[in-house]
């Protein structure tokens, strides 16, 4: 498949501007559990405006892939049966959701509405942050399965697509939340910096063995049931074009194979084992630089892993329209 790089912008910022949020909101929940200290509302403001930029920018680059974008909000209507159409109607919701619990966390409106138990003071922001991490995981199940719902491509349908989306992106904001505290000084930078380092590495063994799997799938299609010829024999010499088409633009990426293994090496060194390593060594030295610094390589690899995941998805068409005369 041919990567986007709109659709590539979209997945990887939207998702690390959710992590950042479920990472604002752990926080939280581990503050009300007396296992953190309280922060103040600024704190989870301020992040929580992180992360709506986050969630913007990535809604703001999808409409580069439309042709028509004054016709985007029609997207919404099939939601019965699209999961492009969910996405559509949950993303707005999550950034309803982000903006409210930044407005009451900067608003300081944290007076308890009612209590559960003797201990658990229940507030406004409480209220908003597990609304918020619920319609964040669905989005990320929206999200994912917009590529894991296509049956006819094989590298896509596959539970591995969720996994990866989700658990990519939670590291993703988690790293960005210990290099937030890392930039104003907080100490919760070793806490979302173990959580980041705990994702990145189900993230790793999702993405492993979505690796291996796609390494042994067999293609249900072949050339002689692409052109309806059986014979044992056929070898593609041209597509009966001299030139590009629309398939030929949209179904494939035009790069070499060399390319496309170099850019799944690039993505395995960059999301996975340098910034676990610099968040390591951040503890070892108390740098507040190298959390930044992790989480900038991690997220030039992430765009890497997309551009990976897009380029390596095998269309069924390509078996006629990817060699040109």
């Amino acid at each position: 498949m041919h990567p986007a790089f709109s659709v590539i912008f979209l997945t990887t910022l939207i998702g690390a501007g959710q992590g950042l949020f479920l990472a604002m909101v752990t926080g939280q929940l581990y503050a009300i559990a007396r296992f953190l200290p309280v922060q103040a509302d600024q704190f989870y403001a301020v992040g929580s405006l992180v992360a709506l930029l986050l969630l913007a920018a990535g809604l703001v680059s999808s409409f580069f892939h439309l042709g028509r974008p004054e016709r985007a909000w029609r997207t919404a209507t099939k939601w019965r049966t699209s999961w492009l159409s969910r996405e559509v109607i949950v993303l707005p919701v999550v950034i309803a959701l982000v903006a409210a619990y930044g407005v009451v966390h900067w608003m300081g409106w944290n007076q308890p509405l009612f209590r559960v138990g003797e201990s658990l003071r229940v507030d406004l922001t409480l209220i908003l942050g597990v609304l918020g991490t619920l319609a964040s995981f669905a989005l990320f199940v929206c999200t994912a399965m917009i590529y894991g719902g296509v049956r006819f491509i094989q590298e896509w349908h596959t539970p591995f697509t969720v996994t990866n989306f989700t658990f990519l992106g939670a590291a993703s904001g988690f790293m960005l939340a210990a290099a937030y505290s890392a930039w104003i000084g907080n100490p919760l930078v070793t806490f979302f910096g173990t959580w980041a380092v705990l994702l990145t590495l189900m993230g790793m063994a999702s993405r492993m063995a979505h690796l291996i799997q796609n390494a042994q799938i067999k293609p249900k299609s072949t050339v002689q049931t692409a052109i309806g010829v059986r014979h044992t024999v056929i070898a593609q010499k041209a597509q009966g074009a001299t030139g590009g088409s629309f398939n030929t633009r949209e179904f494939f990426h035009g790069q070499s194979q060399s390319t496309v293994e170099r850019m799944r090496l690039i993505f395995l060194v960059l999301v996975f084992p340098v910034p676990i390593f610099l968040i390591g060594a951040a503890y070892v030295i108390a740098s507040p630089i190298l959390p930044i610094l992790a989480f900038t390589v991690q997220l030039a690899g992430l765009m890497a892993e997309r551009w990976s995941f897009f380029a390596e998805a095998r269309h069924p068409q390509n078996l006629y329209y990817q060699s040109v005369a």
